[in-house]
């Protein structure tokens, strides 16, 4: 038995990833996760805008069932996976010293990205094991300091759920530290919408 080995022959990561899809699903019952509420279309980000000229293919869906996603056990397991799994394999890098100017938003191939390219492959990850676009979406959030930051709402029939690069936590969007500013439309991957003021958020900790 290796040191990154249990007893039973699980890796420790694979543990650990038990452990928060538990957490996950369990806090469904013990939070009421609600749906954001959100108003008329806003502006895009120009990062996004800047993206969506190298991928227009993925800036111009309208998806056609726009049922929040069925949060079944097996859907947690992919949610809770890939977040953990980009979390671990993504670097973190500002555009700056990535790409030598702000808010280029890219997909991570190389290995490095800053929030919202944490988010690009998380959604691409989530796409790509069947879940619609309409119940992925990005989403540009204030941390308490003020500063920018973009994390991954994922709708569900249970409520809005966050992934988010500073935490391996898939949290209900009300147990998050965020001012919630806008996010992309459900009806439109190009199109972006107000996430309306005055909803309650729980203040909490950051990893």
């Amino acid at each position: 038995m290796t040191a990154s080995r249990s007893a039973g022959g699980m890796t420790l990561r694979n543990i650990v990833v038990l452990g928060l899809i538990a957490v996950a699903w369990n806090v469904t019952d013990a939070v009421a996760s609600a749906t954001m509420v959100t108003g008329g279309l806003t502006s895009q980000p120009i990062g996004h805008y800047d993206f969506c000229k190298i991928h227009q293919n993925e800036c111009d869906i309208h998806p056609a069932d726009q049922r929040p996603l069925r949060a079944s056990e097996k859907v947690w397991r992919e949610i809770v996976e890939v977040n953990d799994t980009v979390n671990r394999k993504v670097k973190p890098m500002s555009d700056t010293d990535h790409y030598g100017k702000d808010e280029v938003w890219a997909y991570p191939d190389d290995g490095f990205g800053d929030c919202e390219d944490y988010v690009l492959e998380k959604r691409r990850e989530l796409m790509r094991e069947g879940v619609s676009l309409s119940d992925l979406l990005i989403t540009v959030v204030k941390k308490k300091d003020g500063e920018g930051h973009a994390v991954l709402t994922v709708r569900t029939n249970r409520g809005d759920y966050i992934l988010d690069n500073l935490t391996n936590e898939v949290k209900p969007w009300t147990s998050t530290p965020y001012r919630y500013l806008k996010r992309q439309a459900v009806d439109d991957t190009g199109r972006w919408v107000t996430i309306r003021e005055g909803q309650t958020t729980l203040v909490g900790a950051v990893d």
